[in-house]
């Protein structure tokens, strides 16, 4: 941990002297930085123990929720991206500001404030402390009661995690990010390996065998009705959640502005796609061993993840372990806080101030904010240990508040370019009346999955903005205005790489259906396979002969 911290000291040393450089790391994040940090940001203490105990206490069908966000990279890639860093947008709200208007602007920004200040923030602080707390006897080792334990472990690394987002900006927060995530990684390949190691009497591949041929119905990423994610959400809400997340959320997408240019943007993005297919390896396929090894003896779905580590991990690498488990909690908790920071700094404080403020001036507001926001999540997070319905469902419930009229007013925004500001205005506040009231005063009459909701009130939102760009559309059409502060080419290899993306992503559906590995292997397995290889063979082919044809005539205009 002092290690990640020096080097990231390093990186961002003198580089955070201007608004550009603490905001945006100064748009020179390259690929590697980029694609690091979408992954520790993304991933925290709440997938390693909730998608473990997921797969233990049900099957793969979670999965979903990690896979199919590889399709939303590839949307951000070729849809998103290019526009964001055209325009030069610093934050969302600054892009709807320019599509739509300031009030606009106002509105979004309390909406991402109000959900990153009350249920985020403190949501994986919670999380991951909790995550520590049963991994490492927290109040024993301090002997004091749980409360208090929980109390310390959040604000230690609160404290901690802040220190990077305050003093570093987020260039501080990606190289860290970056650092944790190769620690990840390694943790993430070794616990299966020694899981199949001790399932197998010493031997990986017998462990594999036994996964792979018995209890095989919890290795179904098909989920049924009963499952926490069933199959057909991947076709509904599932697509939308996504989107937001991956293409509209600031904290996610802020790294993805700071890119040098659009192509290491792209080449980001895309990456971490690929590294999105890996969790189900990583994240899943351990709880699947915690079954075989446990059986149903355990007392929660949860702890499937922390036996196993206190089982098969060595001694000597339980503090590595701990150091990558913080780090991936430091990761979304510093990210959330630098996001926070800039949407206040730079969609309230500064509209309000005007033109007079220095990029002095705006840092060390950017950090005053940090340390409040930081400072209120340490009391707020606590509380979430009384909350009757459990973390999960607080933090659905309330990310459902946002969500999707966000990624509506930004789709419409971009390609309906007649339709006014009052049709996103009208679209927020209807969704957040409508979707309150099928959440809780009529969930009891209308007992639809929350995924299957998502896409209605989708569908319906963008259909009421649509009519109103009819009926009152606005005097000009809007037109985008290109900044281009940053190289606007793409990456020449970006096509082929998101078919190879999206072949993974069916690949990995292939696998963990009864057309692959549940009820034994099938014989359709490798025939499907062979052919998805073969299609991007054929694809990866044709591009390198029209990259060829392109470079010879490109030798001969010379």
């Amino acid at each position: 941990m002092t290690l990640v911290a020096f080097i990231s000291y390093l990186k961002a040393k003198g580089e955070v002297s201007t608004k550009e450089g603490y905001f945006l790391a100064g748009r020179g994040l390259s690929a590697v930085f980029i694609a690091g940090s979408l992954l520790l940001t993304n991933l925290s203490a709440e997938q390693l123990i909730g998608l473990n105990g997921s797969a233990y206490g049900f099957n793969l069908s979670s999965m979903a929720w990690e896979v199919t966000a590889a399709i939303a990279t590839v949307c951000m890639a070729f849809v998103f991206l290019p526009r964001y860093l055209a325009g030069a947008f610093t934050t969302l709200p600054e892009f709807l500001c320019d599509r739509y208007d300031d009030s606009l602007r106002r509105m979004t920004v309390v909406l991402f404030m109000v959900g990153y200040g009350l249920v985020t923030i403190p949501g994986v602080l919670y999380s991951g402390s909790i995550a520590v707390l049963q991994l490492f006897d927290v109040s024993g080792l301090l002997s004091v009661n749980y409360s208090t334990g929980l109390a310390i472990t959040i604000a230690v690394i609160g404290c901690i995690g802040a220190l990077y987002a305050v003093f570093g900006g987020l260039r501080a927060v990606a190289v860290s990010d970056t650092l944790n995530g190769l620690g990840l990684l390694i943790v993430g390949i070794a616990v299966p390996l020694l899981g199949f190691a001790r399932l197998g009497d010493g031997s990986v591949i017998q462990g594999l065998e036994i996964v792979v041929t018995t209890d095989t119905h919890k290795l179904n990423a098909i989920g049924s009705a009963g499952d926490p994610t069933p199959f057909p959400t991947l076709f509904t809400g599932m697509i939308f959640a996504n989107l937001f997340y991956w293409c509209t959320n600031q904290y996610v997408i802020q790294r993805t502005l700071g890119a040098r240019n659009l192509a290491e943007g792209q080449k980001g993005v895309l990456f971490s796609g690929f590294f999105k297919v890996l969790v189900p390896f990583m994240m899943m396929i351990p709880g699947v061993i915690a079954f075989h090894l446990y059986g149903d003896s355990l007392e929660s779905i949860d702890l499937a993840y922390p036996q196993l580590i206190r089982d098969v991990l060595p001694v000597y690498a339980t503090g590595f372990f701990l150091a990558v488990l913080l780090g991936a909690v430091f990761s979304s908790f510093n990210s959330l806080l630098n996001s926070a920071a800039t949407l206040f700094c730079l969609d309230i404080y500064a509209p309000l101030k005007g033109d007079s403020l220095s990029d002095g001036e705006m840092i060390a507001v950017a950090k005053r904010a940090s340390v409040c926001i930081a400072s209120f999540s340490f009391i707020a997070a606590p509380l979430l240990q009384y909350a009757p319905e459990g973390l999960w469902q607080i933090i659905r419930i309330f990310t459902g508040f946002y969500n999707i009229p966000v990624i509506v007013i930004v789709i419409v925004g971009l390609f309906a370019r007649r339709v006014p500001a009052v049709g996103a205005k009208v679209v927020i506040v209807f969704h957040v009346i409508a979707y309150g009231l099928l959440q809780f005063v009529f969930a009891e009459v209308i007992n639809i999955h929350f995924l299957h909701l998502y896409a209605i009130l989708f569908a319906t939102e963008i259909l009421i903005m649509l009519a109103l760009g009819v009926l009152i559309p606005t005097a000009q059409e809007w037109t985008f205005r290109s900044s281009e502060l940053v190289n606007l080419t793409p990456w020449s290899y970006a096509i082929p790489c998101a078919c190879t993306l999206i072949s993974c992503v069916v690949g990995l559906y292939l696998l963990f259906s009864p057309l692959g590995l549940v009820g034994g292997v099938s014989e359709w397995l490798m025939p499907l396979l062979g052919l998805l290889v073969l299609i991007n063979l054929a694809i990866w082919a044709r591009f390198a002969f029209n990259q060829t044809s392109l470079i010879d005539d490109e030798r001969k205009v010379f």
